[in-house]
């Protein structure tokens, strides 16, 4: 047989062996690789306890005490002349909190009742808020850091005052008074931090929320986050067992999720403050003339019932203590 027919013979029986492969035994299945729920990915930096967060143990100072206010003129020479000439009012603010500070989905604007008392800051220095308000959003454990290197005028964070913050940055008068709850899904049976013995509890990151939940003797398993739409997240998918920290925070996470309560009664009282660089002390006497303005001619009233009432009941702005 030549070659040709050697070739031809060689191609016939591959294609009867190939097909005689087709008609045999299947061989033994293949088992399919075991399937499982994936678990829900995490935050960024979640971290543990940390019971010096906030410096909430230091009562070295008298907290609420500010400096005295001035007036709403601007001087010459001035840290508001300054910030006058520049154009802009650097505030740090939060984007994640709702109620307080957040992005409103639908214009891209930043809202809620903190935002009102930046605009307020700025309409007093510049005749109008509008166009004049830089607002840089911040974690909450960087709120003294952007002071201290004087990368913003001032925080109106959810900033609560105590001593151990005094020794870096200046406050404002009080504007605010919250405490300290709890944020569980409604079917949990925990109805305050006490019943949440070795359960996962979330609070951010050198907050004196977090310092509480560290030192509460019913020993609640700290977990640490960088904002607190992240505890709502991480409370929604099951990974921690409760949210602690302020009421208006919480209630700002529940108005999102109606699976979520707030409970308990306050086991703190966090006093907020506008921070403000240490050197800039004509700045804080400055914004105390602003929040005393506000306080008497119905601006923080009508913040507060838009923002806040709904959700708390009812309230009046906190009386200011000032030591000079």
């Amino acid at each position: 047989m030549n070659r040709r027919g050697n070739t031809v013979r060689a191609g016939v029986l591959a294609v009867v062996a190939l097909l005689a492969a087709s008609c045999g035994s299947p061989g033994k299945p293949v088992d399919p690789a075991p399937v499982s729920n994936a678990a829900w990915p995490q935050p960024a930096h979640v971290g543990g306890p940390d019971a010096t967060a906030g410096g909430a143990s230091d009562t070295s100072c008298n907290p609420l005490a500010s400096l005295s206010p001035t007036s709403t003129t601007v001087p010459d020479n001035s840290t508001m002349s300054d910030i006058r000439k520049r154009g802009k009012l650097i505030a740090g603010v939060d984007q994640t909190t709702y109620l307080f500070g957040f992005r409103n989905p639908t214009s891209g604007n930043l809202e809620g009742f903190d935002i009102d008392m930046v605009n307020a800051v700025a309409k007093a220095i510049f005749g109008s808020a509008d166009g004049h308000v830089q607002f840089r959003a911040i974690p909450s454990s960087q709120r003294e850091d952007v002071l201290k290197k004087h990368q913003v005028d001032i925080v109106v964070r959810t900033y609560s005052i105590t001593c151990a913050r005094k020794k870096d940055v200046e406050f404002s008068s009080v504007y605010y008074v919250a405490g300290q709850k709890i944020l569980v899904p409604k079917e949990s049976k925990a109805q305050k931090l006490a019943d949440l013995s070795g359960k996962r509890v979330c609070a951010t990151k050198k907050s004196t929320s977090l310092a509480k939940i560290a030192t509460d003797p019913a020993k609640p398993v700290p977990i640490s986050v960088d904002n607190w739409s992240d505890c709502l997240v991480m409370v929604q998918q099951g990974q921690v067992d409760a949210v602690s920290t302020d009421d208006t925070i919480l209630a700002g996470m529940a108005a999102q999720d109606s699976t979520l309560e707030v409970r308990g009664e306050p086991l703190t009282q966090e006093n907020y403050g506008i921070g403000v660089p240490k050197d800039h002390e004509d700045m804080v006497r400055y914004v105390n003339a602003v929040l005393d303005q506000i306080r008497g001619n119905g601006v923080w009233q009508d913040s507060y019932r838009r923002w806040v009432e709904a959700r708390l009941g009812p309230a009046s702005p906190p009386s200011p203590q000032y030591q000079q």
